[in-house]
């Protein structure tokens, strides 16, 4: 149901496609569905990650950094409904014991923190092996690569480890909703004061 080297090997793969320009990249999933999840909030990830980008170019004009910021919004929202969803379609098809001992992180927000070392692997790699850049910049990025490679490594054996608890019944995880504010017309004040300001004009 949930594997941390299948998750991790995909999550690259993935990441590989997107980069050459598919767009249309279709990847299998299993019959279960988490997988899809998966790519999903990779995906998410992705688009993220390079949207934060457009905001950092040099010279960048004002309407594009306010474009950017709204996307980034919508962008960060998706990625954070999918972990939910992730961490929602596990706990549906488990039986958790309530007595054992519970485990702060869930599976989603691994699955999430795998997906950001992988783009920061692809990246890093990519500054490793630039023929433009300085011999002393690729060496300092092999070592940066080989220790974001053992950061995700470490990652991927704990969400392995959590999951073998879990269903041992030795560990168990909740659903945690990140309660994000800023995209709620009705809990952000920076939203609905603007909003009755206009009405009141």
């Amino acid at each position: 149901m949930l594997d941390a080297l299948l998750i991790t090997r995909t999550q690259d793969e993935m990441t590989a496609a997107l980069h050459e320009g598919d767009g249309q990249l279709e990847i299998e999933t299993s019959a279960d569905g988490l997988m899809a999840l998966a790519m999903a909030q990779h995906r998410a990830n992705f688009e993220l990650w390079h949207e934060e980008d457009k905001a950092r170019v040099p010279g960048a004009p004002d309407a594009e950094i306010a474009r950017v910021k709204r996307a980034i919004d919508v962008l960060n929202q998706r990625r954070n409904d999918l972990v939910e969803k992730m961490d929602m379609w596990l706990i549906e098809r488990l039986e958790q014991d309530p007595g054992a001992p519970l485990h702060s992180e869930t599976p989603g927000l691994m699955v999430d923190r795998l997906s950001i070392l992988a783009l920061k692997i692809y990246h890093t790699r990519e500054e490793a092996h630039r023929e433009s850049a300085t011999e002393d910049h690729r060496l300092r990025n092999v070592e940066r690569l080989a220790r974001l490679e053992e950061q995700r490594g470490d990652l991927a054996e704990c969400l392995d480890a959590l999951w073998a608890e879990v269903l041992k019944g030795t560990r168990r995880f909740k659903l945690y909703r990140q309660m994000k504010m800023y995209n709620d017309p009705e809990l952000n004040p920076a939203v609905y004061s603007q909003k009755s300001r206009t009405a009141a004009g």
